[in-house]
């Protein structure tokens, strides 16, 4: 086989791999947020709040937000 073939099939293979992780992490994360839904640590309804807040901010508005709350008074 020749080189392009061979690279090919590897990036083939590395993409199968990757999907398979991404996988096994999305059904981690659901499981998570499940037993924590269960458990009644938040409702559907705050996570999905949350989660467009953090959609709709950046990277570093995100970081910027967290370590003034870790630096707050408790």
């Amino acid at each position: 086989m020749s080189r392009d073939v061979m690279n090919l099939l590897d990036m083939v293979s590395q993409l199968a791999n990757l999907k398979d992780v991404d996988y096994k992490n999305t059904l981690a994360v659901t499981a998570l947020l499940e037993l924590l839904i269960e458990k009644g640590l938040f409702t559907r309804q705050e996570f999905a709040q949350k989660t467009q807040e953090l959609e709709s901010a950046s990277l570093a508005e995100i970081i910027m937000k967290r370590r003034a709350e870790l630096r707050a008074p408790r």
